[in-house]
């Protein structure tokens, strides 16, 4: 009888997360397709430049060093980088199925970034003299998209690998990930709405791609 019990309840409870999931999930697609629509009909967000305006002035030669330290973490380059040391650090464990999937989610993410900034042709913002050049579009942030589908499932495999410290890994993904989106915005080579819809997608289909696992 009490073995019932407790099977209902975790029953109840894994629903219960579930839903909690599901509505996440249909929330940020709401979002990003605000956005995307937003953007489509060339509308301007009234706090895109007032918010990089704001963090502007807190500009120094210090946080610039940092920033430009913080931002290169989400450079192409480095990000391959991280790629293959991963699928070399799964192929050695013998995950190959891991690999595959962050092959594919890493191909996506790239994918569906290059796809969207082509076809919204968004310009990057010029409100000052930046510290470094940019020449894609500017919707949706790359940098947003692949630090959240590579970090953020580098995070989610060191948790499966290390599930005592996964509340550390977690924490130190997300702060990650939230410090390159940052940078791009001190930087000057991003709107905030570009960051917004770059995590997005970087959340929908890193979810999904997990989901689909199980």
């Amino acid at each position: 009888m009490h073995d019932l019990r407790s099977h209902r309840q975790n029953l109840i409870n894994s629903l219960r997360q579930q839903g909690v999931l599901l509505i996440g999930y249909l929330l940020i697609l709401s979002i990003v397709a605000w956005l995307c629509t937003e953007v489509w009909e060339r509308e301007a967000f009234s706090f895109d430049r007032s918010l990089l305006l704001w963090i502007h002035q807190f500009a120094n030669p210090q946080l610039d060093g940092v920033m430009l330290f913080i931002t290169a973490l989400g450079n192409p380059g480095m990000v391959v980088t991280v790629f293959i040391s991963t699928i070399a650090w799964l192929g050695m464990k013998r995950r190959y199925s891991d690999g595959i999937r962050f092959l594919i989610i890493c191909a996506g993410g790239v994918s569906f970034n290059y796809v969207m900034k082509l076809f919204f042709a968004k310009p990057r913002p010029e409100l000052w003299t930046r510290l470094i050049s940019e020449t894609s579009f500017s919707f949706p942030s790359g940098h947003a998209v692949g630090s959240m589908v590579v970090y953020g499932f580098i995070g989610y495999i060191l948790a499966r690998e290390f599930p005592i410290y996964q509340r550390y890994i977690y924490t130190a993904a997300s702060i990650l990930i939230i410090a390159i989106g940052f940078s791009r915005l001190y930087l000057g080579v991003h709107y905030p709405t570009d960051i917004i819809a770059g995590y997005g997608v970087g959340i929908l289909w890193l979810t999904t791609c997990l989901k689909v696992r199980r």
